[in-house]
C-alpha cells in the first residue's frame, strides 16, 4: 500500500492553468498533487554571446524554491550569496530537457528564459517543472508565431517528465515526497510527446535495481508522461 493510497500506477491529480502573470510572454501554475511549481517564459530579442552570427536559438532555465516550500523554511539562495550545486542541476536539467524539444534554426537567434520558482513542494519539483516549463514555452512560441517573428513553428514536439521508482520492492509512478524519501530506486524520466527519451536519471538509493526492474519502471513512465502530455494539450 503506497502512503498517499494511489494504486501503483496511479499518477497524483494534474492541473496546469495558464495565463497566472501579466507581463511574461508565456506562464503556467502546474500542481502535480501538493507539488505546485510557477512557470514563466521570457523572450530575449538577441541569443547569447556564444551562439552570436550562427543563427541558432537558445532555451534556458532558472530554477529556485521559495523558502516555505517545504514544511521547514529555506534560507533564500540570493542571501546566501550563491546557488546550491542541486539548484544549479535541476536548472541545467530544465534547459536540456526543454532543448530537446526546440528546432533552435527556426528559433532564430534569440534566446527564451523559463523561470520554474516551487512554490510548495511535495516531491517530483524538477519534472513539474519541466513539464510546466513546456507549457510556458509553447505559449510563448505562440506569440512569436502570431506576431510573424517566426514563420516556422520552433517547438517539434511536447517535453514531459515523470519520477517513478522502487518503494517497499514494488515499482510505482509519480513519487510523492514521503515515498521519495523512503524509495530503494528513484528515477527521474523526460521523455518527448511521442515517447523518445530525452534524459533518465536513475540511482539506486537503498537497494540496487536489476534491468527487469528499470524496464518495468520505464513502462509507468511512459504512461505518466502520456498522461502528463495530455494536461499540456489541455492547457494550451
Amino acid at each position: 500500500m503506497r502512503p498517499s493510497g494511489r494504486k501503483l500506477d496511479e499518477m497524483r491529480a494534474i492541473s496546469i492553468e495558464t495565463g497566472v502573470t501579466k507581463h511574461a510572454e508565456g506562464s503556467c501554475l502546474i500542481r502535480c498533487g501538493d507539488t505546485h511549481v510557477l512557470c514563466t517564459a521570457t523572450i530575449e530579442d538577441k541569443a547569447p554571446s556564444f551562439l552570436k552570427g550562427t543563427g541558432l536559438g537558445w532555451v534556458t532555465a532558472e530554477y529556485g524554491m521559495l523558502p516555505r516550500a517545504t514544511n521547514t523554511r529555506n534560507r533564500r539562495e540570493a542571501a546566501a550569496g550563491k546557488q546550491s550545486g542541486r539548484t544549479q542541476e535541476i536548472q541545467r536539467l530544465i534547459g536540456r530537457a526543454l532543448r530537446a524539444g526546440v528546432d533552435r534554426v527556426a528559433l532564430g537567434e534569440r534566446q527564451i528564459v523559463v523561470d520554474c520558482d516551487v512554490i510548495q513542494a511535495d516531491g517530483g519539483t524538477r519534472c513539474a517543472a519541466i513539464t510546466g516549463g513546456w507549457v510556458a514555452l509553447r505559449l510563448a512560441v505562440n506569440k512569436l508565431l502570431k506576431a510573424g517573428v517566426v514563420t516556422s513553428d520552433p517547438i517539434v514536439d511536447h517535453v514531459a517528465a515523470v519520477s517513478c521508482g522502487i518503494y517497499a520492492g514494488q515499482p510505482i509512478a509519480d513519487l510523492d515526497y514521503a515515498e521519495d524519501s523512503e524509495a530503494g530506486t528513484d528515477g527521474n524520466f523526460i521523455l518527448t510527446g511521442r515517447g523518445r527519451l530525452i534524459e533518465v536519471q536513475m540511482s539506486a538509493e537503498g537497494a540496487t535495481f536489476s534491468r527487469d526492474e528499470m524496464g518495468r519502471l520505464l513502462d509507468l513512465a511512459e504512461a505518466g508522461i502520456a498522461r502528463l502530455v495530455e494536461a499540456q494539450k489541455a492547457a494550451i
